[in-house]
């Protein structure tokens, strides 16, 4: 009977053969293991080398983003917030200072109001014009900056109305009148909405910063992953020279192995060190600047509800109110009223004195003290409080007063720059908090420049060793190949 298999035999030959000839040329043979090994030290040593490039490049992007774009559109929220507060203040001072028609005006109060409503109102405009600016692409922010404008515009018109009518003889009814219009628009539009594009820029932030730890994270596995595999190969060569041609190392290899080891640590720790320094800037700093940015503003509009209160007689007890809330949101103390906030807030104080750690107070200070962080920071955070602490007495006393009908020395204590007056200690209370604020946004920049400088500093190093691992590599490898020529 014929065979019927013989070309499927000879076929299973061809292939026996092919992969014979494929074995012998790359790997029974020394030079083959030798090519074979040296093919895969250099494509893990380059596969590294594009990792770590390709990490630098997404660190350095993140870098620009947080000091470019994140930090400053959240700053820029936030200083819109603190600019609406102090132009409104800044109004109802106007309107209490002005006597009627210019008699009986408080002079310097008057004059100092003037050059302070101006500031507020032109940095108003260049906050909306940057956050007009920043908001392109995002449909949510365009929005609320679009109605933030044109809000601004009607406010600026109501109050344009009321200090126009404050000018003329009798015309302080009608000036409340605007006045409130105004400032019932702010309350219920402009801060909301500014306050929105601060919590809105802020969670946009905290979106990237979590996005880029994560990331950073993922690299710094896979460049120890990398380094240990290529350090592994590099090993595994040396023993296979040691094993074959009966000498202890070999040079060129062994250079290769110390270059890769340096560049592999070079790269964790540029990694790791990314991941500090942003969690530096965001965290121990940038909350902090967020925080007090807030207290800030929420100190202006306090401060502004003192001079409603001596303005509006429609008006006291909400204002009264309203101060109050103002003053639980900065340092909370639940059930406080403002004839008992004084002595529980001296209370709550000492004790936290005696101990950093008993904090029974709630607020925006209390999130600055949880989160001390910096040298200097804890004493320049103390020394707002207990500023505060004065502004808040002088509170009690304007309202003394006024109760007690001394209603002129009301407003004099309230509006006067000289020392001791309301307005001397609130300027001493906002240069205690602007000093806290200073040493974050410091440490906020110096995180920002070490995260650039780690960059700039490390990653050429760690890919030039890698190149250089793989020169050294080739090098050692010569001379044993050239004995098989």
């Amino acid at each position: 009977m014929p065979r019927t298999d013989g070309p499927w035999q000879r076929l299973r030959q061809q292939a026996v053969a092919a992969r014979a000839a494929l074995r012998r040329r790359y790997w029974a043979t020394v030079p083959a293991r030798l090519r074979l090994l040296r093919a895969a030290t250099v494509l893990l040593a380059a596969a590294l080398a594009v990792l770590l490039a390709v990490a630098g490049l997404a660190a350095n992007g993140t870098w620009d983003g947080v000091a470019d774009r994140d930090a400053p559109r959240t700053t820029s929220a936030a200083d819109l917030n603190l600019a609406l507060n102090s132009m409104d203040a800044q109004a109802a001072n106007l309107l209490l200072s002005s006597g009627n028609a210019g008699k009986g005006e408080l002079e310097t109060p008057h004059t100092k109001a003037v050059g302070f409503y101006g500031d507020a109102r032109r940095e108003i405009g260049h906050d909306l014009r940057a956050l007009a600016v920043a908001a392109q692409g995002d449909r949510g922010d365009e929005k609320t900056v679009e109605s933030l404008t044109d809000d601004f515009a009607e406010y600026q018109e109501l109050i344009g109305r009321a200090l126009e009518n404050d000018g003329r003889s009798g015309g302080k009814p009608d000036a409340l009148t605007d006045y409130h219009d105004a400032t019932d628009l702010l309350q219920s539009k402009l801060l909301p909405e500014s306050r929105k594009l601060v919590s809105s820029n802020n969670e946009a932030f905290n979106s990237q910063y979590t996005a880029a730890r994560s990331t950073m994270a993922a690299q710094l596995v896979a460049v120890l992953a990398l380094g240990l595999l290529l350090l592994a190969a590099l090993g595994v060569l040396q023993w296979y020279l040691t094993r074959r041609f009966h000498r202890i190392i070999n040079p060129g290899v062994l250079a290769a192995t110390a270059c890769t080891l340096i560049a592999v640590v070079l790269g964790g720790q540029l990694s790791a060190a990314s991941a500090e320094h942003l969690r530096g800037a965001r965290r121990d700093a940038f909350d902090s600047v967020v925080a007090l940015s807030r207290a800030r503003a929420i100190a202006y509009d306090a401060n502004a509800d003192e001079s409603r209160y001596l303005l509006d007689p429609q008006r006291r007890t909400q204002y009264a109110e309203s101060f109050l809330a103002k003053s639980q949101e900065l340092y909370g103390l639940k059930g406080a009223t403002l004839s008992t906030y004084d002595a529980r807030l001296a209370t709550t104080w000492q004790a936290y004195r005696s101990h950093q750690d008993d904090l029974r107070f709630t607020g925006e200070f209390r999130r600055e003290l949880a989160n001390i962080t910096f040298p200097g920071e804890r004493a320049a955070a103390e020394k707002t409080v207990e500023t505060y602490a004065v502004y808040q007495r002088d509170d009690r006393k304007i309202r003394a007063l006024f109760e007690a009908g001394k209603e002129r020395e009301a407003v004099e204590f309230c509006m006067g720059w000289e020392a001791e007056t309301s307005n001397a200690h609130f300027g001493e209370w906002m240069a205690a908090l602007d000093k806290v604020t200073d040493i974050n946004r410091a440490h906020f920049t110096s995180s920002v420049a070490a995260g650039r400088a780690d960059l700039t500093g490390r990653l050429p190093w760690a890919c030039g060793l890698l190149l250089l691992a793989i020169v050294l590599t080739g090098l050692g490898l010569r001379p044993r190949l050239a004995e098989f020529r």
